[in-house]
């Protein structure tokens, strides 16, 4: 790991005085670079060096003394099980260390929301982990890389971002992992938490939190990211749509299935009994929602409990997915302690 030390000022703060911040990349857009600087998409992800992304940003060096370490060099579509597995003992590794007060990791925005999320259940320490991405290329005009890294350091080395969980810095905003999805396919306020709001703001090196994180996360949690990663899908229930998908998953042998139901989690009644025949097999089955926002309710007798289904609560079926693996790692199988999962957690 480097010590990346920039300064720019005569004025500049005395670097003992500082919190110590490791900032760990794995690529993304943030780190993408394209030919021409008003393109902002069909880009190369993840070719840029946390060393220039750090360049970038000078007013770094009057936050935080920076140890900078690459991890990944990725486009977060192609992000690999292994890598969650990587990240997460690095990061307690960091975490461990007297010396380090926090830690922020720049990502993809294509799937920050589950990293975020699975980070939030499995790292095992109360000082601050904040990630952060950006929409636009670190080569484009008007890039927000570096003003939402400047917001990721800045939130990472406040005492009040302690005992939180996992944060997401984006766009001026303080987001919690648990809640966050990426709601626009450009937009540079691209995440939002629906239902819940922002956790709080960071502006010109003022952070304020306005509401607490309030489900369990990181050390109060059995889960751990290196027990192995159960086989687990996503089908979708649509109009007109076959159990062909859940059949095959089932032949697969996969240990559970995420639905990606309409509405409050309804299924299409041929996917449901495609379904109901995989929970018959062992396989857990967990109701989600494709809607943006909201719940999906248990419906008591008919189906849940008839069927042996499991129901997502507030999770979109890509973090539905997550907790279902780390739960089936730890021995969570039983559909009581399932759903006892899915309601706390």
């Amino acid at each position: 790991m480097d010590t990346i030390s920039t300064s720019n000022s005569a004025v500049s703060p005395d670097p003992a005085a500082l919190p110590r911040i490791a900032v760990l990349a794995t690529g993304g857009t943030i780190a993408g670079s394209a030919a021409d600087a008003a393109q902002t998409a069909g880009y190369q992800a993840g070719v840029v060096g946390v060393d220039r992304l750090l360049a970038a940003v000078p007013a770094l060096a009057n936050m935080a003394n920076i140890e900078a370490e690459q991890v990944a060099s990725i486009d977060s579509k192609d992000l690999e099980l292994s890598l969650w597995t990587v990240l997460a003992r690095r990061i307690g590794e960091l975490a461990s260390r007297a010396d380090i007060d926090g830690i922020v990791v720049t990502h993809g925005t294509d799937t920050l929301e589950e990293t975020a999320y699975l980070l939030h259940l499995t790292v095992k320490t109360s000082k601050p982990i904040v990630m952060t991405a950006a929409m636009r290329p670190s080569s484009a005009l008007s890039a927000d890389g570096p003003l939402n890294l400047l917001g990721a350091v800045t939130v990472a080395a406040t005492r009040e971002a302690w005992g939180r969980g996992v944060l997401v810095a984006f766009n001026n905003r303080i987001h919690s992992a648990r809640d966050i999805v990426k709601t626009s396919t450009y937009a540079v306020d691209a995440f939002q938490s629906p239902e819940v709001g922002a956790l709080g703001w960071v502006q010109d090196g003022r952070v304020e939190f306005q509401r607490s994180v309030v489900r369990p996360h990181t050390a109060a949690t059995p889960f751990v990211a290196d027990a192995g990663w159960p086989g687990v899908e996503i089908v979708a229930s649509y109009a007109g749509a076959t159990r062909t998908a859940v059949d095959a998953l089932i032949a697969a042998g996969v240990r559970g299935i995420v639905v990606a139901g309409t509405g409050n989690g309804s299924v299409h009644a041929t996917v449901q009994a495609a379904l109901a025949e995989a929970v018959r097999q062992g396989i857990a089955v967990v109701r989600a929602s494709r809607v943006g926002s909201g719940h999906v309710m248990r419906n008591g007798a008919a189906p849940d409990d008839a069927l042996g289904f499991v129901t997502a609560g507030t999770l979109n079926p890509y973090k539905a997915r997550v907790l279902l693996m780390l739960a089936l790692a730890v021995g969570m199988g039983e559909r009581t302690l399932l759903q006892r999962a899915f309601d706390t957690y």
